[in-house]
């Protein structure tokens, strides 16, 4: 049997199914659901599996790119008309909070951990490379982030950049600076996944890299621990949220990479639509750790209740996404 009559057949067999399921589609559409018969209420979702099936057949057996296509239009239609419909969009947040988007995160907790891996080993050896030499410095940390906070800035300078009331070109516009960074680098780790996961891997190591360098001048003064206060108020929301963005970078580049039996376009189809349910929650992140930013940083100048902040954005976080949207007996 030739592809070309085992294509003619298939259409054959089934598309008298996708006709109907395509004019009933048109009547709730252009009119309203109300215009359907109780029978061809029952009718809707039987047609919408068999569409599905058939898209099932249709990829696993690689037949022609338009019916591929076209099944995929029509089980779309048939998908937003049975479910997205139905749900108010309040229901769909709560649903989105509570179980879509700890699962999802949950679901790439392999390359969450490779991310953080990449991000810890960065960090040290730009802490040891500027350690080393003081030259590296400038070449990891350009002079407007840096802004005097450098290898020959004295104690009592980044101590005060820590500790003192807000200046004009202080610390607070560093944290501006290093908030609006982050954020860039949050969407670029996610979005260049698709080249095999390499430029995401490279930009979590510049940032991570980034991290040690200014560790490497404030640890030397003894500061060490006020600088990781300072930054953890926001750092444990705002670096977990770079880290679940490359996270889901690297696991649609492993799903190009390493498709199996799909093509590379069906695997990192599959892997997208689960990293961008993780990005959605990304900006959630982000816009957290920037009123945590812009609220807790000035307000807050002690140690104490600084890692008090930031153990408890830890706790929240990481017991939100461990244990969110169980269902008994699942993950």
């Amino acid at each position: 049997m030739t592809p070309f009559f085992t294509a003619r057949n298939f259409r054959a067999e089934r598309e008298g199914d996708w006709a109907r399921l395509e004019a009933l589609l048109d009547i709730v559409e252009k009119r309203s659901a109300k215009r359907l018969s109780p029978a061809e209420l029952v009718e809707l979702p039987r047609l919408y599996r068999a569409t599905l099936s058939a898209l099932s057949i249709a990829r696993e057996t690689s037949l022609d790119a338009s019916l591929v296509g076209y099944l995929e239009s029509l089980a779309t239609r048939a998908y937003f008309i049975l479910y997205s419909g139905r749900t108010p969009m309040l229901r769909q947040l709560i649903g989105f909070f509570a179980r879509g988007w700890p699962q999802a995160v949950r679901g790439i907790m392999p390359e969450i951990l490779l991310a953080l891996a990449l991000f810890a080993a960065s960090a040290l050896a730009g802490y040891a490379l500027v350690v080393a030499d003081p030259a590296w410095f400038a070449g990891i940390v350009d002079d407007g982030m840096a802004n005097g906070r450098d290898m020959q800035a004295s104690k009592a300078f980044l101590q005060d950049s820590l500790y003192g009331e807000p200046k004009a070109n202080g610390l607070d516009v560093f944290a501006t600076q290093l908030f609006t960074h982050n954020s860039q680098v949050s969407i670029l780790v996610f979005a260049l996944g698709f080249a095999f996961g390499v430029p995401t891997m490279l930009l979590l190591a510049a940032n991570g890299a980034l991290m040690g360098a200014f560790f490497a001048v404030y640890v030397p003064k003894g500061l060490g621990w006020g600088l990781l206060g300072w930054l953890s108020i926001h750092g444990t929301t705002e670096i977990f949220a770079i880290l679940i963005a490359a996270g889901a970078g690297f696991h649609i580049g492993r799903a190009v990479a390493f498709p199996g039996a799909r093509t590379r376009m069906a695997a990192a189809a599959e892997a997208g639509r689960r990293a961008a349910i993780t990005m959605i929650g990304v900006v959630v992140m982000l816009l957290v750790a920037g009123l945590l930013e812009g609220f807790a940083r000035q307000l807050v100048r002690t140690d104490d209740a600084r890692y008090a902040i930031a153990l408890t954005m830890l706790a929240a976080w990481s017991g939100y996404f461990a244990f969110g949207g169980r269902v008994r007996g699942k993950a």
